[in-house]
């Protein structure tokens, strides 16, 4: 309120989040590229990832799903917060406590999801959060199943999703429930209330314990096998 004229003050407008737009997105992709010295069909060779997607992606036609970009920075040795780093500012190393305002990830808009990323100033670190708002509305094919290595973690902060598994499984989530998975199994975030829903998700690589929890059972296996072929005379 204005005490001198007794009208309410204008509100300050807010700021919009800083947005990593296809074009930018495309030439830090060339640029660490040519960093390397490397073709398309090298880069795509290293990555897994089509010559076609990436030519594309580089000219700022297309946006990447979160299995090609993560493809994409693991072959070009690119730390993911440099990746999508708001304009003009350089990750630093990872001393320290990092806060990101409300409203002020940088946000690029995948192929099914228009993606928050937080804590994007700090390199090298192991988690990768985000905030999420699912605008896909249906699976169309077996190329919008994501799969990469580690665990995911999914969080309904409002509307409703469906997270469909390409083994069949599919998963409903409303506001406040969450899932937890294994990465390598491919999966596709749908929204499925009226609204587009929105949610907070983390990705983590696998770590040498992760490997070796997971492989433990293969490990006792093996050994309760060799055991059986020692027990019936046979040979470990």
């Amino acid at each position: 309120m204005n005490p001198h004229t007794g009208t309410k003050q204008a509100a300050k407008p807010k700021e919009a989040a800083p947005t990593l737009d296809r074009t930018t997105f495309g030439y830090r992709l060339r640029t660490a590229r040519k960093r390397f010295g490397w073709t398309l069909a090298q880069l795509a060779e290293r990555s897994g990832v089509s010559i076609t997607t990436i030519s594309r992606a580089e000219r700022g036609q297309l946006a990447l799903g979160y299995e090609n970009f993560t493809a994409l920075g693991r072959a070009l040795d690119m730390d993911m917060n440099a990746m999508f780093a708001g304009a003009g500012v350089k990750p630093a190393q990872f001393d320290g406590p990092v806060v990101t305002r409300a409203g002020k990830g940088v946000v690029y808009r995948g192929l099914s999801i228009a993606y928050e990323f937080l804590g994007t100033t700090a390199a090298g670190k192991q988690m990768s959060p985000i905030v999420g708002v699912v605008h896909a509305r249906r699976i169309h094919g077996p190329e919008d199943f994501v799969r990469h290595s580690g665990e995911e973690f999914a969080y309904v902060l409002s509307g409703e999703i469906e997270v469909h598994f390409d083994n069949g499984e599919v998963v409903r989530l409303g506001r406040g429930d969450s899932l937890y998975f294994d990465s390598r199994l491919g999966h596709a975030y749908i929204s499925v209330s009226r609204q587009l829903a929105k949610i907070v998700g983390m990705t983590i690589g696998e770590s040498g314990h992760m490997k070796s929890a997971r492989e433990a059972p293969e490990v006792e296996a093996v050994e309760a096998v060799a055991k059986k072929r020692i027990g019936r005379g046979g040979k470990a």
